[in-house]
């Protein structure tokens, strides 16, 4: 029922020293550990552990997680909510909280797609035995699967969908459009201190880092494509781990059909678990991923303001049937060849990659007066899950972080996403104008221009 559609979003941030501008390490009264036990007894959430370090935390209310990436890149993966003031109230509740854990600590966090200045060799690994195995496979299979792990940051947005028919219809809008916002939100310009020549180098980090398990998929915009489509991908995708108890057994390079077929060579005649499944499904990365909801993977993390933008963006383009339709037909007689020579184009020219003979920033901005559109709803069958997912005028944004409670074990919205009985209030007025749309471009980061663009030159 679009009616429950709700919204989750996911974002990435750099720690620092405030002193020094250094990564943090993992150990140590001032280290990433630290920070992590602090937040445990401010927020009340369950530790996760492995062999005796705290890795995350979890709300067992369905709140959402805290989780470290493999340079300690800290990860909030919000709850499941029903609006974007929702999610900016989180947001900003999240960070306040971090804030007054991490600043005794001497720690900062950075809002980019990539770290500007450190070497790889300057950042910590994370004590989680995954990222041991990653990182021993990564060179095997791309370029940049190193850079992507300890280097890199993004903001995501969850979204639902009602049917399998429902999700085919937006998985291919999501995956034509996504260099949309990958130029929206780029901002991943420099390497080590230096430009390094593309607006989003993140997004070019993911063209060669393992590309047996990323991608833009061009097979499903394919006839036939549907839930079993995708299973029979990801059981073609080669395997990292499996785990068993607390200790990651390194099956990487093995296909999860062999396993299936208990034919894994480390594990011979073992079959898999539903966690085995699980576990092998997030790692898999394409620029729109499948799970019980849609995964949209191509954005750089970015400005704390601007976080909000992103699932505001993709709610109106995608919870209201007119805005789909109309992006749907905007995309339908792309090719899989144009598709992914946008794709390749966008992380270093962003709006002034091309496809069609049209510049990305007038396809963007398309996208934006739909999405407004979108956002305002009353027009579609979704009408009620866009108003509920944007909705009344108000002039600025209140935030109050949450207080402390205890909890106990459980796991971070596995499932559909659902809503948490919060009610939230419109930002659009019914009588939202033409100033409403400007303030919209704005926050996304696309001005209007009157600026000649120039043609790119095609990568060869």
């Amino acid at each position: 029922d679009p009616s429950e559609f709700r919204m989750g979003t996911e974002h990435e941030k750099t720690p620092f020293t405030l002193e020094g501008y250094r990564p943090v390490p993992y150990e140590g009264a001032r280290g990433i550990g630290a920070l992590l036990e602090g937040m445990k007894l401010l927020l009340g959430w369950e530790p996760i552990m492995e062999k005796g370090n705290i890795i995350g935390l979890y709300d067992v209310t369905g709140g959402g997680a805290i989780s470290l990436e493999p340079g300690g890149q800290f990860e909030l993966s919000g709850a499941p909510v029903e609006n974007v003031h929702q999610t900016q109230s989180e947001l900003m509740a999240h960070l306040a909280q971090v804030r007054e854990i991490a600043a005794p600590l001497g720690i900062g966090f950075l809002g980019l797609g990539m770290t500007p200045s450190w070497s790889r060799a300057d950042i910590p690994v994370m004590p989680k035995g995954r990222y041991k195995i990653m990182t021993n496979y990564m060179p095997k299979v791309g370029q940049y699967g190193l850079d992507m792990m300890y280097r890199t940051c993004t903001v995501q947005t969850n979204l639902d969908f009602s049917s399998e028919a429902d999700m085919v219809k937006k998985l291919r809008v999501l995956l034509a459009l996504q260099p949309v916002a990958t130029a929206l939100f780029a901002n991943s310009p420099f390497t080590e201190g230096k430009p390094n020549g593309f607006l989003s180098f993140r997004s070019e980090i993911w063209r060669d880092t393992d590309n047996a398990r990323a991608g833009m998929m061009p097979w499903a915009f394919e006839d036939g494509m549907g839930f079993e489509r995708y299973v029979d991908y990801a059981l073609d995708v080669p395997m990292y781990f499996v785990k068993r108890g607390e200790d990651y057994i390194d099956v990487s390079g093995s296909s999860f059909r062999a396993f299936f077929d208990g034919r894994n060579n480390n594990l011979p005649g073992e079959r898999p678990t539903l966690s085995d499944w699980a576990n092998h499904l997030s790692t898999i990365f394409p620029e729109v991923r499948l799970k019980r909801y849609l995964e949209m993977r191509g954005s750089d993390g970015g400005p704390w303001g601007r976080l909000a933008a992103l699932p505001a963006f993709w709610v109106g383009l995608l919870y209201d049937d007119v805005s789909l339709d109309a992006a749907w037909d905007m995309v339908k007689h792309w090719s899989a060849h144009e598709r992914q020579a946008l794709r390749d184009d966008v992380p270093r020219f962003g709006f002034k990659a091309r496809i069609k003979d049209r510049y990305l920033f007038e396809i963007a901005k398309e996208c934006l007066v739909l999405a407004h559109a979108g956002l305002r709803g009353g027009r579609s069958t979704s009408s009620a899950a866009t108003k509920r997912a944007f909705g009344a005028a108000r002039p600025h944004y209140r935030f109050r972080p949450h207080a402390p409670r205890k909890c106990s074990r459980s796991s971070t919205a596995p499932g559909r996403l659902r809503g948490t009985g919060l009610r939230g209030v419109r930002l659009l007025d019914q009588q939202a104008n033409d100033r409403d749309l400007s303030r919209f471009i704005a926050h996304t980061g696309l001005r209007r221009s009157n600026d000649r663009l120039k043609k790119p030159e095609r990568r060869q």
